[in-house]
This record gives C-alpha cells, structure tokens and sequence, in this order.
C-alpha cells in the first residue's frame, strides 16, 4: 500500500457532510430565528439538505395558498368555544369570486359578497353591535384553520376584563374567497361599529400558517387600507395568542375612546415594555 495514499477510512471522513460544507459564521444564530441564513456551501451551491428544506418550505407555502379551508370543521372548534355557547349562529358567506382561480386573477371580487350572501345577512335583521368577527381564508387556509379558534378564544377572554356586557358581538362571520376588504361590507350589513378581520396571510418560506388581524372602525363599503389596523405574524411560532389578545383589545379600547382606526390610531400597547419602565421617552414611540 502507498504510504502517500489516503485510507479508505480518510476517504469516508473526507466525505461526511461536516467535511463537505464550508460552514456559515452566521450558522449560529439560526437558533434564534426561522429564517434561512447561515446556510453553509458546498462548493458553490447549497448543501443538499438545505436544498431539500427550501424545496418542503416552497411546497408547504403553495399548499397553504390553494388547499381549501375546512369549513365544517372550523366552524365546530367556533362552537365548542365556551364563550360563544349562546352566541348568534355563525353566518357561512362567500366572495363573488365563485372559484380559487378567479380568487388569485380577481382580487377585487374577493372584497365583497356575492348576493345570496348580501341577502342572508340583510334578513338577519342585525341588532348593532359593538364588534363583528369576520373569519377570512384569505391566501393561507392553514393559518385560519390551525390558529382562528384559539386566538378568538384569547380575545374573547381579553374582552372580559371590561366587564361581560362591555363589548357587544355580532354573529360571527366565516367568509370562503375573501380578502381583507370583505369586512367592511359584512360588518356594515351587521351594523357593528368595529370589525375584526381575521385572514390567512400570504405564506413565505418559514411562515406558511401566518394569521392576520384587520381591525376598523365603521366600517362600509369603500374604505381604504389607511383606516384599518394591522397585527400581523399571529401563529404559536410567531406573536402568541394571548399577546396579540391584549394587543387588539387595546386598540379596541382605544378606537372607543377615539372614534377612530388606521393612520390616526398609533398601537403602544407596548410602550412601558419598550421604555424599560426607566421614565426615558422612547423616540420611536413619540
């Protein structure tokens, strides 16, 4: 054997992916976060295993945007919620986009009902209410499936700090094809004074079932993304149940006092977190 020649078991080692990917400094701190960096190399293209992540990561975001939501099924876990054992019956409405493709090519029939839903919510004869949810499936089913129930449980916990008569509720709404819009015209036909919006947000690669909350003050047809508030990332690897909770019900409190939400409306419900309690006036908050 030539004493020059390396082992067949150097030759193995030389080969384990350790020896193979030229690590990432930035490695590390992928422990902190869920977003794809310190990736390592090997040669000059991704490690396979990375690869292969970024390829399940592409796939479980396109599966979030057209697999349907389960209706049926969320609207049991809405039911069996204790707080709503005596609620209105939860009202199934739909976009006039009539299909998932129209949905993606025509976002503008995905903001309002189509007519059987205008005309289910007009024979309600809706009493006023101080707040309507609107459940929205929006570009992730799976956000709304997974995470709707709980977080409304959470909020509806929030809201009984205030007493069990300080927030009125209309029906609560579960729409199929609709965007964020689509509550404006629910929330006006059930003559709430606040909506709460509720939609699967559009996935990216390490948050594919991302909740969003949409809140606005009367709301009708025709308004803009300038009158609405936003509370983005809600998921239990995200912005957790209870903290968005209390975060919304601040800005509900808040909409009250000011008749208002949108560009007028600043969230600190964080502020004495971020100012460390020191008496320092944070500049961001100012």
């Amino acid at each position: 054997m030539n004493p020059d020649q390396p082992s067949a078991d150097a030759v193995s080692r030389s080969l384990e992916p350790d020896a193979i990917v030229t690590p990432n400094p930035w490695q590390r701190l992928g422990q902190f976060t869920d977003a794809r960096i310190g990736l390592g190399r090997a040669g000059i293209s991704l490690p396979t295993n990375r690869s292969l992540e970024f390829q399940l990561a592409h796939a479980r975001a396109q599966d979030a945007v057209h697999l349907p939501l389960e209706i049926p099924r969320l609207i049991e876990d809405l039911n069996q919620l204790a707080a709503l054992e005596n609620a209105p019956q939860i009202q199934r409405l739909h976009s006039r986009a009539v299909d998932r493709t129209t949905y993606l090519q025509r976002p503008d029939y995905g903001r309002r009902l189509d007519e059987a839903s205008r005309q289910q919510l007009s024979a309600l004869d809706a009493q006023p209410a101080d707040l309507a949810i609107v459940v929205v499936d929006g570009l992730s089913s799976l956000a709304v499936q997974n995470n709707a129930a709980p977080f409304i449980a959470a909020l509806l916990e929030a809201l009984a700090e205030d007493g069990p008569d300080a927030w009125s509720l209309a029906p609560i709404s579960v729409v199929e094809q609709g965007r964020v819009a689509i509550g404006d015209e629910v929330g006006e036909l059930l003559k709430a004074r606040a909506v709460l919006v509720m939609v699967g947000e559009r996935p990216g690669l390490s948050s594919p079932d991302s909740l969003g909350l949409y809140l606005t003050w009367q709301p009708r047809v025709g308004l803009s993304d300038a009158s609405r508030n936003c509370i983005s990332n809600v998921r239990p690897a995200g912005l957790d149940f209870a903290m968005a909770a209390q975060r919304l019900h601040y800005l509900l409190r808040e909409a009250r006092k000011l008749g208002l939400t949108g560009v007028g409306l600043k969230d600190r419900s964080g502020e004495t977190a971020l100012e460390g309690g020191t008496g320092i006036q944070n500049f961001l908050l100012s």
